[in-house]
């Protein structure tokens, strides 16, 4: 049975993710802060972990390869912080950084190896500010800038091996990214995407014929719209 690493699987795209694996017969260990509500099937092993320490997360992803073969790591944890960089902390700064770029390329060096017998998987969930200009998102921006060249630079790197590499980049979704900030998707469905709509992506992606390969998708809504919180 095919075997999955999601990280941010307790909630929001990651938790959607989970869900549509599972709906493929994958086995996924899902990674995340907390698990208040969880996914009821004993294909699904909910593992709690704060990605900031990074070394019990490594352990837990060594003790996972020892028992399975890693067939998909999902990159899907993520943090976002906003407003003018003057007025962040380091603290802020720092969560940012180890969440949306040192996790992925820690995980992604631990499975890589052993990927390469089962021909594996790796997407990585970046956005769509990594292609522009974030003037009070500029930390955010830099660092899934960062994941989004890792992603395309991996690929090349690993293609021969017959490892696939995808970078997906979300728009503004309807999860709790936005939690720390002063805005939010607008209040029509065409402003934001669902969690759902990204897992569907990744479905078809994961399905595709041996030997074809999407490395970069970006998914928007129809409308740009924000509305203050």
């Amino acid at each position: 049975m095919p075997t999955a690493i999601v990280t941010g699987a307790s909630s929001g795209i990651g938790k959607a993710i989970a869900n549509v694996l599972l709906d493929e017969g994958i086995e996924v260990y899902g990674i995340g802060r907390t698990f208040t509500d969880s996914i009821h099937t004993p294909l699904f092993h909910p593992i709690c972990c704060d990605l900031l320490d990074t070394t019990q997360l490594c352990t837990i992803v060594k003790e996972i390869q020892s028992v399975k073969s890693i067939n998909y790591l999902i990159n899907c944890a993520g943090v976002g912080y906003y407003g003018l960089h003057e007025e962040l902390n380091p603290a802020k700064i720092h969560e940012m950084v180890t969440v949306n770029v040192e996790v992925p390329l820690l995980l992604t060096n631990l499975v890589l190896r052993n990927m390469k017998s089962c021909q594996g998987t790796i997407i990585n969930i970046s956005s769509v500010t990594a292609q522009k200009s974030n003037p009070h998102g500029c930390a955010y921006g830099a660092t899934k800038a960062a994941l989004s060249s890792f992603s395309n630079s991996l690929f090349d790197e690993a293609r021969k091996y017959g490892i696939r590499v995808v970078t997906i980049q979300p728009d503004m979704t309807r999860t709790n990214l936005y939690r720390n900030a002063n805005f939010k998707e607008g209040p029509t469905p065409d402003t934001y995407l669902l969690p759902e709509e990204i897992a569907n992506a990744i479905k078809y992606i994961i399905n595709l014929r041996d030997g074809m390969i999407i490395t970069e998708l970006t998914i928007k809504p129809q409308r740009h719209q924000l509305t203050k919180q």
